[in-house]
């Protein structure tokens, strides 16, 4: 395709001829002396391509972002599925076979170090919670970060990889006020709650966490959603979880049964029929710990 440029871009070399673009070749040149100006012009448009297996997904200029949930962050080297050349024709035997060959080799080097295959096991064990949490991609970056950190400090040497994982989801989740309990972890890992606990305190201190308290009020939507509780309910809990945290009264409660006592006790106020039950279900704790946590607001408490 050869493109003619304006009357202003005029010839260097005879001064009369216009400039013509040609932009298969990347020239600019005369048109009336043939004077080359350049030989290769940068493309200014888009890179209309796809980097996609089948090249037939969606268009971009670069590929996928980086990330740290995957082994090599996204930066390793792909060697395309398809056996064709870069003008779209297909490979010959002999070329077909030394591509297969690297191929080959290409996958076996990116799990050759152990680091690699240890990566590869942790971080789909965490794409697998991360589905059963419903939990966001900024929490698992963060996952991944402190499970990274476990790893080259040497914590993971001896233990589960799979709870060393779960642990660094839920110090992720406290360090993002994402409200997931040691519980809801539990269950969707399978794995014993000493032993993520055992795993969460080794992070906290060897890597010198900082973890921010959980704020019970977050709690507080959690619970109702699951059993429908109406909106003037959950807004006088908060008020009440605001006047407990004013008064002190909360230091040291678990937040979920913190939350749930105080939904309860919305719920007796406003004359809303749940029952502790119900209540705790949905909490994910017992009904004694929600009489205990009731029992104390209704005293510390003059709403």
């Amino acid at each position: 395709m050869v493109r003619q440029e304006g009357a202003r871009d005029a010839c260097q070399r005879c001064g009369k001829g216009k400039l013509v673009t040609d932009n298969e070749s990347g020239e600019m040149f005369c048109a009336k002396c043939g004077f080359v100006m350049t030989e290769k012009l940068q493309e200014s448009g888009p890179e209309w391509r796809s980097f996609a297996h089948d090249e037939h997904g969606d268009r971009a200029r670069t590929g996928a972002p980086t990330s740290l949930t995957m082994h090599d962050m996204g930066l390793a080297t792909i060697i395309n599925p398809a056996n064709r050349d870069a003008s779209g024709r297909p490979l010959a035997a002999s070329m077909k076979s030394t591509i297969d060959r690297l191929r080959t080799w290409d996958n076996r080097s990116q799990v050759h170090e152990p680091v690699d295959r240890n990566y590869r096991q942790a971080f789909s064990e965490l794409n697998r919670l991360k589905d059963k949490l419903a939990i966001s991609d900024a929490v698992i970056e963060k996952a991944a970060y402190i499970y990274r950190k476990a790893l080259d400090k040497g914590l993971v040497r001896g233990r589960s990889i799979s709870a060393l994982m779960a642990s660094a989801l839920y110090a992720a989740c406290r360090d993002t006020a994402t409200p997931r309990n040691l519980k809801d972890v539990e269950e969707a890992a399978n794995i014993k709650r000493k032993d993520i606990a055992r795993c969460y305190r080794l992070l906290v201190k060897e890597l010198d966490l900082r973890m921010p308290v959980t704020d019970s009020i977050q709690c507080v939507a959690r619970i109702s959603s699951h059993i429908g509780i109406a909106e003037k309910t959950k807004r006088y809990a908060v008020v009440v979880l605001k006047e407990a945290q004013k008064h002190e009264v909360s230091a040291g409660k678990d937040p979920m049964g913190l939350a749930a006592a105080a939904l309860y006790l919305s719920c007796v106020k406003n004359g809303e029929d749940k029952t502790q039950r119900d209540i705790a279900d949905a909490a994910n704790v017992t009904e004694v710990t929600i009489r205990n946590r009731y029992k104390g607001l209704k005293d510390s408490l003059v709403l």
